[in-house]
């Protein structure tokens, strides 16, 4: 089969037999990610990777097990993890990318972001208490940490607003943002226009959810509102509206829009 990643578990390669496979980058998160087709059968997405990666994909794996039932993802169709690799075959689902649909429907780009906000505000209202996962600012500020220290944050990939600036730089800023208070809900960590899927102007589903948690709602806004940016300040501004902020809380977006580069 054309395009396995390295090798792979018999098991896995068994129930793949037949599959034509096409390299895919939305949703990779840093692993290798693959979209499968084969003829009479439903299509589906194998995201692979090694040391850290392969424990990024086994957080994936177990908070898509949680969410089913709760928020529209990917079905977990098979699972593998060695030492130090891991493999994950997910469904694929329809629709194409928040992204794609901004990009290719200028006139109706605030009804999409009100699709956004709407499902974002159902997935904020999930109740705490039944989710096992940990995203807070304090616990992500540890990883960007780890991360710096091992050499894992590009430098060269920061926003305009960081161009230039040393990982260090970046985490002497954060520190000087803290303390903050935290506002506990169910976020899904990285939610980016990459990583939402559209199909006739509604959200159906999410992707890449490895780093869902209980965390504040800024990490989920600040991420999309700084993507939205590439669209105009019109839409920023109507993703608050629409969440029903009125004066957003201009320390947390900083904080949280610099953390995210350390990811």
């Amino acid at each position: 089969m054309r395009g396995i990643p390295h090798w792979m578990p018999m098991g896995m390669e068994m129930l793949l037999h037949g599959y034509e496979w096409t390299p895919d980058t939305v949703g990779a998160g840093g692993g290798s990610v693959h979209r499968l087709q084969g003829r009479g059968k439903s299509n589906l997405y194998l995201k692979y990777g090694q040391g850290p990666i392969a424990r990024e994909i086994t957080d994936e794996m177990v908070r898509l097990q949680w969410l089913a039932g709760r928020i529209p993802v990917p079905e977990v169709c098979h699972f593998v993890a060695s030492r130090d690799a891991a493999w994950l075959l997910m469904s694929e689902l329809p629709g194409r990318t928040a992204y794609q649909v901004l990009q290719e429907s200028a006139a109706n780009r605030v009804a999409v972001v009100d699709a956004l906000v709407d499902f974002l505000r159902l997935l904020h209202a999930l109740p705490i208490e039944a989710c096992p996962f940990n995203g807070g600012h304090r616990l992500r500020l540890v990883h960007a940490q780890e991360r710096a220290a091992a050499g894992l944050i590009d430098e060269g990939d920061f926003n305009d607003e960081h161009a230039g600036w040393t990982a260090a730089q970046i985490l002497d800023h954060l520190s000087g943002l803290l303390p903050m208070a935290f506002d506990a809900i169910v976020t899904h960590g990285d939610f980016s226009l990459d990583n939402i899927l559209m199909d006739d102007g509604e959200v159906v589903g999410l992707i890449d959810v490895g780093r869902l948690g209980v965390a504040d709602r800024y990490q989920d806004l600040a991420i999309l509102w700084n993507r939205l940016g590439e669209f105009g300040p019109t839409l920023q501004q109507r993703m608050f509206t629409r969440y029903g902020i009125a004066s957003p809380d201009e320390r947390k977006l900083r904080f949280h829009i610099t953390l995210d580069e350390c990811f």
